[in-house]
């Protein structure tokens, strides 16, 4: 059974850092691209960052961009979401998503992931 699971969210200060994992069983996600996504109360849901099966491309909404990191460590089978100076804007449910998108691309649209997390909230406030 492919199932995803996030964690590392929580409640962070203004100008903090988190670090958002995202493991996987049942599969292994080396194969795989990876999305972040992120979805505020009221608000749509929101691609943050995504990673390659090849690691070779990465994707980051202008939003996050400098301050997210997006890695893989394939020995662990996991994807991280490195955050640095959050904002109060970041607050929201954190996603991680895979699906079989060429080795080359991935893609910030949810519609062209398969699998989903269940979330982590993050939430940033002093």
């Amino acid at each position: 059974q492919v199932q995803l699971v996030e964690s590392g969210g929580g409640l962070v200060q203004p100008g903090g850092s988190l670090r958002l994992s995202c493991a996987a069983s049942g599969f292994t996600l080396n194969y795989y691209a990876i999305g972040w996504f992120r979805q505020a109360p009221g608000k749509e849901r929101e691609g943050v960052s995504c990673i390659s099966s090849s690691d070779g491309s990465t994707y980051y909404a202008d939003s996050v961009k400098g301050r997210f990191t997006i890695s893989r460590d394939r020995a662990k089978n996991t994807v991280y979401l490195r955050m640095n100076r959050l904002k109060p804007e970041d607050t929201a449910v954190y996603y991680c998503a895979t699906g079989s998108l060429p080795p080359v691309y991935c893609s910030s649209r949810a519609l062209e992931y398969d699998y989903w997390g269940q979330g982590t909230q993050v939430t940033v406030s002093s």
